[in-house]
């Protein structure tokens, strides 16, 4: 394997590296950082893992709440393994950042997965956000985030989202701030992506959706709204974490917010 693989950091990742480049460096611990902005050609998920016992009340809270939880994969029990988004893939190596859950409550933040790995487990790959920004981009329409090397700013709402069995909870929103002809353009190039979010769900005022404080997102890093600019918020991959902590399992996983698992499935697809 190529050194120029193992010590990939941060800086040496691109929009144009390849989904591969972007797994192995996280495997071999070589990049550490958010995904925004890499392989931007390449679908990027979110991350649930959860133990057997609640996978099909997760399985159908997703179903139930497609705006922020879109499916694309799921695992079979123990295997770390998702073939429908890449065959060189391991869920306990390939995301620069996990976060650790038992009983609600976080109690580390890893990089790798291998050492509290169980044959239990089933993962849930979760349509990302970063995934449309490619879209975006390609129409010209400029993403603050990402042009100043920052995670996307990310908020719990106070929208319900459809709870079954443990499983409940805030829809979580990420937030770009775009001037009002941008905004409109983006509304219709991101409705025709569903399985990665869809149109924003807000536009405008974020007191409306129980955002008190626009400049301390609950997740990711701040971002300034210019006057001329709209907040503009789309449903959230994080979404499932807020109701982890709802549901208090005894032991599950997700990726950090904004550090998630590049796929080799083209944006292009969906």
């Amino acid at each position: 394997m190529p050194d120029a693989v193992l010590t990939q950091g941060r800086a040496s990742l691109s929009a144009d590296s390849s989904a591969l480049e972007v797994r192995l460096a996280a495997r071999h611990d070589g990049f550490t950082g958010h995904t925004s902005g890499v392989a931007s050609a390449h679908v990027q998920v979110n991350l649930a893992i959860l133990p057997a016992a609640l996978a099909d009340d997760f399985r159908r809270y997703c179903e139930l709440n497609p705006m922020p939880c879109p499916l694309l994969a799921v695992s079979e029990p123990g295997s770390p393994a998702l073939p429908a988004l890449g065959l060189d893939l391991d869920v306990r190596t390939d995301v620069p950042r996990y976060h650790l859950w038992r009983h609600g409550e976080r109690v580390a933040e890893v990089n790798d997965l291998r050492a509290c790995w169980r044959d239990d487990l089933v993962t849930f790959a979760l349509g990302c956000s970063f995934s449309f920004e490619h879209a975006l981009l390609a129409a010209g329409i400029s993403l603050r985030h990402v042009s100043e090397g920052r995670n996307v700013a990310m908020y719990r709402t106070n929208i319900p989202t459809r709870g079954v069995g443990v499983f409940a909870g805030p829809t979580v929103v990420s937030m770009r701030p775009m001037k009002a002809a941008d905004a409109i353009r983006a509304v219709q190039i991101t409705a025709r992506t569903p399985q990665v979010h869809g149109a924003p769900i807000h536009i405008g005022d974020p007191r409306l959706i129980g955002i008190a404080d626009i400049g301390r997102p609950d997740y990711g890093d701040a971002v300034a709204v210019h006057d001329d600019e709209l907040p503009v918020f789309w449903a959230c991959g994080v979404t499932p974490q807020a109701a982890i902590v709802a549901a208090r399992p005894e032991f599950c996983i997700t990726h950090a917010p904004g550090y998630m698992l590049v796929t080799d499935k083209l944006n292009s697809e969906l």
